[in-house]
């Protein structure tokens, strides 16, 4: 376990996260939800929101979900990856809604969300408002 979190520690240096992870950052600072469960829940809201800068990545993780893409086009194939992703958060127990988030604390979220160190690793920019919209997708 200390070699592959040593190894995986090395590959989040040198390529970054995206946003996921810098609003799962933001959701266990303000609500204390844990950081697993943070990214899980907004894993496949981030998928969604960046599916149009992937190329061919979608592809590759719908097949490792067990998805078989033979004959899909792109768009077809970056859905099935979401879904399959979308089940594999329900199938463990993931909730696809946080009870504590407030409106009135959005602007906090988002503002901390898009200044985390994480953001610049996403292949879609996103702008506060942007962070806004999405974290109400678990509201």
């Amino acid at each position: 376990m200390a070699l592959g979190q040593y190894v995986t520690g090395m590959a989040f240096s040198n390529v970054g996260l995206g946003i996921a992870h810098s609003m799962a950052h933001t959701l266990g600072a303000v609500y204390d939800t844990p950081h697993g469960v943070a990214c899980a829940m907004m894993l496949p809201i981030v998928m969604e929101y960046n599916q149009e800068c992937t190329g061919d990545k979608f592809k590759y993780i719908a097949e490792a979900m067990g998805v078989d893409t033979t004959g899909m086009d792109q768009a077809t194939y970056r859905k099935a990856a979401i879904d399959a992703v979308k089940q594999l958060s329900a199938d463990v127990g993931i909730p696809t809604r946080l009870e504590a988030m407030k409106e009135e604390d959005l602007e906090f979220l988002a503002r901390s969300a898009a200044a985390d160190a994480c953001a610049p690793g996403n292949p879609r920019p996103a702008s506060v408002e942007d962070f806004k919209a999405l974290f109400r997708k678990i509201m």
